[in-house]
């Protein structure tokens, strides 16, 4: 039988409204007065109601996580991240997949339907800051890259840098002709902007220079992408030697367009990555990859949308960058 307030009330010896005090983690209650209230708790293994005290403050005690594609195993590990920092709040999350489609987009940034979710965590790529600027409502916190200075909170990580630090990485192992799989021309395509400057930089830097022909561009960033992307380098008879890919699964793709062409990794080409995803860890050879902080990048995005929900909601908007490292496995070595 479920335990009530009045239970663990009697079991300590206070009344209903200081076991209230004491779960809502009100300041004013004297600390003998809380510890046998936490000890009648734990005894009768007493969980609050969430739903009523959602109620009480005119809440659902439900958010949305909006993501392009789950099928993406970086979205997927975002999510399972977001569901636990969620859950120290006693949320539950919606989790949706717009598709990068602006009008899908455009419904879950209107709060998906009226009073269904108290909140938002969104990564888009067809909406704009004006269009977000002018939805009414719901309080949201942005991931990526798509809008910048927008109108709500958002978390990143440095792209440029990180696309630097990873090219650079190759440099110092005495490759030479890098070539790069993920360039986008379209407005959604702002991550790959950006570490298409990262690479870019860092070629400068190094005096190698920048080849347009070792840059292939990819309309999707899945695994048959990366695999089309490497065999079209191949084929056009450019000489390289190593290939960053602006995501895992880009690279997973090219590392099978390698084994089919008959070339090692790394002996004869290099491949890193972007995002650390599980699977990379388990590739043949394993992955050397730029890896975000996904649970950071999720506690973040949680803590900024707990303090628009219980703050100021007319406040400026605030950008929090997330921190990320390189992971150097087999598919990287000295040469």
């Amino acid at each position: 039988m479920r335990q009530r307030l009045k239970d663990v009330a009697e079991r300590a010896g206070v009344s209903v409204k200081t076991v209230s005090n004491v779960v809502n983690g009100y300041v004013h209650v004297r600390p003998d007065t809380r510890a046998r209230v936490e000890e009648a708790i734990a005894e009768l293994n007493y969980r609050p109601n969430l739903s009523a005290r959602h109620l009480r403050k005119g809440r659902t005690g439900v958010i949305a996580l909006a993501v392009p594609e789950l099928d993406i195993p970086y979205f997927a590990e975002l999510a399972r991240y977001v569901v636990t920092a969620a859950a120290a709040y006693g949320w539950t999350v919606l989790i949706d997949q717009t598709g990068g489609r602006r009008e899908q987009e455009r419904v879950v940034a209107s709060g998906i339907t009226d009073h269904l979710i108290d909140g938002l965590i969104f990564s888009p790529l067809a909406l704009t800051a004006e269009d977000l600027a002018g939805l009414d409502g719901t309080p949201m916190v942005l991931l990526g890259e798509r809008v910048d200075h927008g109108p709500a909170d958002r978390v990143v990580i440095d792209n440029v840098t990180a696309a630097r630090e990873i090219t650079s990485q190759l440099i110092q192992l005495g490759h030479r002709r890098i070539a790069a799989i993920g360039s986008q021309r379209t407005d959604e395509g702002a991550s790959a902007r950006l570490r298409l400057a990262g690479y870019r930089d860092a070629l400068l830097a190094a005096g190698l220079g920048y080849d347009e022909t070792l840059v292939a561009p990819a309309p999707a960033w899945h695994r048959a992408d990366g695999a089309a992307a490497m065999r079209g380098l191949l084929t056009s008879g450019v000489r390289l030697d190593a290939v960053f890919c602006f995501n895992d699964t880009l690279a997973l793709g090219a590392l099978r367009a390698l084994h089919e062409a008959g070339l090692r990794v790394p002996e004869d080409v290099a491949v890193v990555g972007f995002d650390d995803i599980e699977d990379g860890r388990f590739s043949i050879p394993t992955l050397t990859t730029v890896a975000p902080d996904k649970e950071q990048i999720a506690r973040l995005a949680v803590e900024l949308l707990a303090n628009r929900l219980d703050g100021d909601r007319a406040a400026p908007a605030r950008e929090l960058r997330a921190s990320y490292r390189l992971e150097l496995r087999e598919s990287t070595q000295p040469r």
